[in-house]
């Protein structure tokens, strides 16, 4: 097997597909959140903080003139917002396998023989007695 044939075999796996979607839409889920923080929670939340401070983003808080911290503070506020939807979306999922694993399975159908079995027994009953 040639190297290039090889590599297709790997490329076309299904976990490595799998993982690639994952990243592409980790990194477009990353583009809402930030969005969510910047163009909502800045606004709505930190907006009287920041105007107090005479900023316009929460990027631009610095401590002793060139300790940019507003943008760690950012990244923090960024890993709460995912991980708190990811906490609900595992919660959500955990709930939704719970009730699944609640409800009882239906009985099996009889198989051949128990239906042969309660023909008989059916028949036996409806036989008149001596």
């Amino acid at each position: 097997m040639g190297m290039l044939s090889e590599f297709k075999a790997f490329a076309m796996k299904g976990n490595v597909i799998d993982l690639a979607v994952a990243v592409i839409i980790g990194a477009a889920f990353g583009k809402i959140v930030s969005s969510f923080i910047e163009d909502v929670i800045t606004p709505l939340i930190l907006q009287p903080a920041l105007d107090a401070a005479n900023l316009s983003k929460i990027e631009e808080l610095t401590v002793f003139g060139s300790v940019k911290y507003g943008m760690f503070l950012s990244a923090v506020i960024n890993f709460i917002i995912v991980a708190f939807i990811l906490f609900l979306l595992i919660k959500g999922i955990t709930s939704m396998r719970k009730k699944e694993a609640e409800t009882p399975a239906a009985p099996p159908a009889p198989t051949n023989e128990e239906k042969l079995l309660m023909e008989i027994r059916d028949a036996l009953k409806n036989r008149p007695q001596l």
